[in-house]
């Protein structure tokens, strides 16, 4: 297969993936590092890993956790800056997953010196995104997840099947009007950088789109 020209670029990716809830941001994320060989950054398994192995952010962090307290906006960011830092993140560039989630922490990583190349927004309507959310369903025997819609059961489980508490309509858009709230004062600091993709086709389709858009952007830094 072709390998892609981000791996032969000198420079490493650094990208920032944005999408709301269910927008599908997740499974691209995962095309994105298997194609690119990026590093992929999600500050949740980055907070669990820094309080498993006890290091000074680690442990500042959990002290906030234990108290009932978020973890603050700048601790989050120094966790951010740390890990990209890194030789694998250094090397082979990385890919921020859902970071920075407000405005506070977009600054907070510019006065830190980190500087992304590309902002990537996934964009689905929010009537989309809320049948998205509702249609799930979670088999509790074996944790797959099914959508009554797009991914339907196999008959003979239906019955056992369950909804997750946050995939009701009303928690579904007070989770969406949360997220733009927060991704519009997000997307004005990354405007110069930013490219919005459709996330309402297929899975394929929007990778697709993906890809385009990240070879376009090689070209023109490499120009």
């Amino acid at each position: 297969a072709r390998r892609s020209r981000l791996f032969d670029d000198r420079q490493p990716r650094r990208i920032i993936v944005m999408g709301g809830p269910a927008s599908g941001k997740g499974t691209q994320c995962e095309v994105i590092r298997q194609k690119y060989n990026v590093v992929h950054l999600s500050t949740g398994d980055m907070l669990r890993a820094a309080v498993a192995d006890k290091t000074e952010v680690g442990l500042q962090a959990k002290a906030y956790m234990d108290a009932g307290f978020l973890v603050s906006d700048d601790l989050i960011v120094k966790l951010v800056k740390d890990r990209i830092n890194q030789p694998d993140c250094q090397e082979r560039g990385y890919l921020l997953d859902g970071f920075p989630r407000t405005r506070q922490q977009a600054l907070a990583l510019k006065r830190m010196g980190i500087e992304p190349d590309t902002f990537l927004f996934i964009d689905v309507p929010d009537d989309a995104l809320v049948e998205r959310i509702v249609g799930r369903r979670l088999d509790p025997v074996n944790g797959s997840i099914y959508h009554l819609k797009y991914k339907p059961p196999p008959q003979d489980i239906v019955g056992r099947l369950i909804t997750r508490s946050d995939d009701t309509e009303e928690k579904a858009k007070s989770r969406l009007d949360q997220f733009h709230a927060n991704v519009d004062s997000v997307k004005s600091i990354f405007r110069d950088i930013m490219v919005t993709v459709d996330g309402s086709g297929s899975p394929g389709t929007v990778s697709q789109q993906i890809g385009d858009v990240l070879e376009r952007r090689l070209a023109k830094s490499a120009a």
